[in-house]
């Protein structure tokens, strides 16, 4: 019963990040106004931002003119309620899996922002960074996040620099070592560096593919990647370790 508690209120935090996912990128608010139909502007009631569920019984339509809702919202609860019971999971029940659960979460916003309008908001960005950092439950632990997110911020930005150099074109952007610092702070400087390679494989086939398309088609956003590189990492860190221990000794 308690994991069903766990997917619910990360299938509820999934359906606020819908509301940061639609309305951050337009410098909206996010608390006024109230949820409404995004169609006929009609306020929605309760029983319609049940999270999953109510979108299955309206059957993808709004209540009131019948238009299509779109699958993104019950695909980002699903989503994030998953992502809140594999980290309890994985982490146990306390206040560092919550925290960890919140900042792939806002990752998962960060995600699709960055594939729907190639853009990444520093308020969601920052806010998974936070997280990241805060997630201990110890001082000790604080410092440790707080090291490998700075030493992972200031490496990926000289790394900018000397491709920026090399190439005489901006080669990462500031949201990318935001990315990079939570990357740290979740797992640390070597099993950040495995997320980092991991996300470069996993976007190879993309990047193949937008070959000899439109400079601006061609702009692949690489966040989700990283994202996703970063979770595995954090689901497997025990067989990586094992792996990274076997191989370099």
């Amino acid at each position: 019963m308690e994991w069903i508690l766990i997917f619910i209120l990360g299938a509820a935090v999934g359906s606020f990040m819908n509301v940061l996912i639609l309305r951050t990128p337009h410098d909206e608010s996010i608390s006024f106004p109230a949820s409404h139909c995004m169609s006929c502007n009609t306020p929605l009631r309760a029983w319609h931002n049940i999270p999953i569920l109510s979108w299955l019984f309206l059957r993808g339509k709004c209540s009131f003119c019948s238009a299509k809702i779109s699958v993104q919202y019950p695909i980002i609860e699903t989503l994030t309620g998953l992502i809140f019971l594999f980290t309890a999971l994985k982490l146990g029940m306390n206040i560092q899996a919550l925290g960890m659960a919140m900042v792939f979460t806002l990752l998962v916003a960060l995600s699709v922002i960055d594939f729907r309008y190639k853009m990444v908001p520093d308020s969601i960005n920052l806010s998974a960074l936070t997280f990241a950092i805060f997630s201990v439950t110890s001082y000790s632990e604080f410092v440790i996040h707080f090291t490998n997110a700075l030493l992972l911020a200031g490496g990926f930005t000289l790394l900018r620099f000397y491709l920026s150099y090399i190439i005489k074109k901006e080669a990462m952007g500031e949201a990318d070592i935001m990315i990079a610092a939570t990357m740290g702070a979740v797992l640390g400087i070597k099993l950040a560096l495995v997320a980092v390679f991991i996300s470069a494989l996993l976007a190879l086939p993309a990047l193949l593919l937008t070959k000899g398309e439109t400079e601006e088609s061609q702009q692949l956003p690489f966040i989700p990647f990283l994202a996703l590189a970063t979770w595995i990492v954090l689901m497997f860190n025990t067989q990586i370790t094992l792996y990274l221990e076997t191989l370099y000794g």
